[in-house]
């Protein structure tokens, strides 16, 4: 890719992962912490934790990723050594963002702690809690097997919670942040806040 004038970037949730970023001469390390929606690490490091330790195995470009939505949570970030963000919830419930408005709706409305982290065995996933997710969370504390598990996530749920709109079958995936997020924005409106 560096061949083409591209720049490389990595999301990582260990400094394992980080070193071996650096090894491959990748350009850009995103220290991705456990508040983070979706997709996330096995080590369930928070992003706090996490940013210094990576910082201290690179030199890179590090962004911070995983709770960070806010004004202060992106200076908190540099403060810890990263050189900027990823920012994923916030963005998600924008007015552009390509999410159905009910799954918007329904973030912006959450409680702390009504998001969890589950699925380990397949790929470890914070999702908001629905019907579907207490399935899953049921299933998993009965012992579910890896291939059962993926039976019952099935293909396809997180387009239909996410972009569908469904809150009872879809997987509505979306970090800790969400439900400090009250109000639908632009995404011209959340940069102006966050440099301001």
């Amino acid at each position: 890719m560096h061949e083409h004038g591209i720049i490389v970037g990595h999301v990582v949730s260990n400094t394992t992962f980080a070193r071996k970023c650096d090894e491959a001469g990748v350009d850009i390390i995103v220290a991705e912490g456990m508040e983070a929606g979706g997709h996330n690490g096995r080590e369930e490091t928070s992003t706090l934790c996490l940013i210094p330790q990576v910082r201290a195995v690179t030199n890179k470009l590090l962004l911070a990723a995983g709770g960070i939505s806010t004004r202060a949570s992106y200076h908190a970030a540099l403060a810890l050594g990263a050189d900027g963000v990823q920012m994923g919830t916030r963005f998600a419930l924008s007015a552009e963002s390509s999410a159905h408005p009910d799954f918007k709706a329904y973030c912006r409305n959450l409680s702390e702690g009504q998001t969890r982290l589950m699925l380990k065995q397949l790929s470890p996933t914070r999702l908001a809690k629905n019907p579907f997710s207490d399935r899953v969370a049921e299933a998993e504390a009965k012992g579910i097997n890896l291939e059962d598990l993926k039976i019952l996530q099935g293909k396809g749920r997180a387009k239909k919670g996410i972009f569908e709109g469904d809150l009872v079958e879809g997987m509505l995936e979306i970090g800790q942040t969400a439900g400090s997020i009250k109000h639908e924005e632009t995404v011209a409106t959340i940069f102006a806040d966050l440099v301001s």
